[in-house]
């Protein structure tokens, strides 16, 4: 008897899976045969290590979405609540990043150079993308007594505080809470795309600086506004930059996302002392 909706003497044709959908296939179960289920170590772990591993020799490419949970059970026999513990460990360690509505990925790393003095929006124009910001705050208020020294202000000075959430693609990469005195800077709202643009336009672009890098994990909020697990890899930085004549123009400190920044330094050998050893 042919199939409903099927002429008589027609057979329906079996969809076969592509090339790359039957590779993708194969790196899930070879994932899954790595697990040594007699073992002591849990297997969402020993499954992570198999991703991460995956990932590092480039069997899972960076910018390659991984299937949905339930797929990935599908294909590896796990339940979906190993595949979870496996997938959130990958998600702090930043080697996975997740995007809203759209689903998890293996982790696209930005090569970000110290030496350069450049804002947000130029960096992300140098690399092709297309920078934006998602505005918490824009307000000319008293400074603390941390950002008054950071700024050289004196009793009674104003400063501009900018707070917001900066974008590329409209992906949400770092928090940033810039701080200027208002006599350089007295409109918060001249600031739209670009804080260096609008310093520029007053005279007032930063000529030098000096950064300061930390590592460590995302609060709740700071999660909630990049779209990362609590918990996850962030790089904080703390920024002072100063014009020709040396006076301080902008205090900024900065949560980037971990999982998506490698902040690289150029460096210059010393020449060693006569008679130095190695």
């Amino acid at each position: 008897m042919a199939e409903p909706g099927l002429a008589n003497g027609q057979r329906r044709r079996e969809r076969r899976p592509s090339q790359r959908e039957g590779a993708e296939r194969d790196i899930y179960r070879s994932l899954a045969a790595s697990i040594d289920f007699g073992q002591q170590t849990p297997r969402y772990f020993q499954l992570a290590a198999a991703m991460r591993k995956a990932i590092t020799s480039g069997a899972l490419h960076a910018g390659e979405a991984i299937e949905s949970e339930r797929r990935l059970a599908t294909l590896t026999g796990m339940s979906r609540v190993t595949i979870r513990h496996a997938i959130e460990e990958l998600l702090r360690a930043g080697l996975l990043s997740r995007r809203h509505g759209s689903g998890t990925y293996v982790s696209e790393r930005i090569d970000q150079p110290l030496s350069l003095l450049s804002s947000f929006s130029e960096d992300v124009r140098m690399r092709g993308g297309r920078a934006g910001s998602v505005w918490i705050s824009r307000e000319t208020v008293a400074p603390t007594p941390h950002e008054a020294f950071a700024l050289g202000l004196r009793p009674g000075g104003l400063v501009v505080r900018l707070k917001r959430v900066r974008t590329a693609n409209n992906e949400p990469l770092a928090i940033e809470n810039a701080v200027v005195p208002a006599e350089l800077l007295p409109s918060p709202e001249s600031v739209t795309a670009s804080l260096y643009a609008a310093l520029a336009k007053l005279g007032h672009r930063p000529a030098t600086g000096v950064q300061r890098l930390q590592a460590t994990l995302a609060s709740a909020e700071e999660a909630e506004l990049l779209g990362v697990l609590a918990g996850s890899a962030i790089l904080r930085i703390e920024r002072r930059s100063y014009l020709t004549d040396g006076r301080p123009v902008e205090y900024t400190t900065s949560a980037y996302r971990g999982d998506r920044y490698d902040f690289v330094a150029s460096l210059a050998a010393t020449t060693p002392a006569r008679g130095g050893g190695a």
